[in-house]
C-alpha cells in the first residue's frame, strides 16, 4: 500500500518504494536544477542531517549509530560541520574571558551584573553597537 513508503513508486501502484537512483532523477536533480544548486547528491543529505543533529545538541555516539558508521571520527571528521552561530558565540565566550571585567562591567547597563556570554547575546540585548564598541570586540565576531 502506498501508505508503507514514505516515497512510493506510482510504477509498482505503491507496494513499492522508488529505486533511490529514480527518486533522485525524478525528483532531487529537477529540484535542484530548478533553484541553481550544483554538485548535491545523497551525501549532501547525510551531511545536513549529521550537522543538523550536532546543532541540536545530540552527542556524538548518537550521530553516528543514527547514521550508521563504524566509529564516530568519520561522523565528525567527514559528516558534522559547525553551525556559523555556533562558531561565532564560541569565539564570543573566549573574547569576554579574555577582556578586562571590569571593562565589560562599565560597559554594561546600570542593574547588570553579569557578563554578556555571547554577542548573539549582546545583540539580542538590543545594545550591540554601543557595547562592542566600548569593550573593544573584534569586527567579524
Amino acid at each position: 500500500m502506498s501508505e508503507d513508503w514514505i516515497f512510493a513508486s506510482p510504477h509498482s501502484n505503491g507496494r513499492l518504494p522508488y529505486w533511490p537512483g529514480a527518486f533522485y532523477r525524478a525528483h532531487i536533480l529537477p529540484a535542484a536544477q530548478k533553484l541553481g544548486i550544483e554538485g548535491i547528491g545523497w551525501h549532501t543529505f547525510r551531511r545536513t542531517y549529521a550537522t543538523c543533529l550536532k546543532a541540536n545538541g545530540e552527542d556524538v555516539k548518537t550521530v553516528q549509530e543514527l547514521l550508521r558508521h563504524a566509529n564516530s571520527l568519520v561522523t565528525m571528521n567527514l559528516y558534522a560541520q559547525a553551525i556559523t552561530q555556533d562558531k561565532r558565540d564560541a569565539q564570543s565566550r573566549i573574547v569576554t574571558m579574555v577582556l578586562d571585567d571590569n571593562r565589560l562591567r562599565k560597559a554594561q547597563p546600570s542593574g547588570s551584573t553579569s557578563a554578556y556570554r555571547t554577542i548573539t547575546d549582546l545583540q539580542n540585548s538590543g545594545r550591540d553597537l554601543q557595547l562592542a564598541d566600548s569593550i573593544g570586540v573584534p569586527d567579524g565576531i
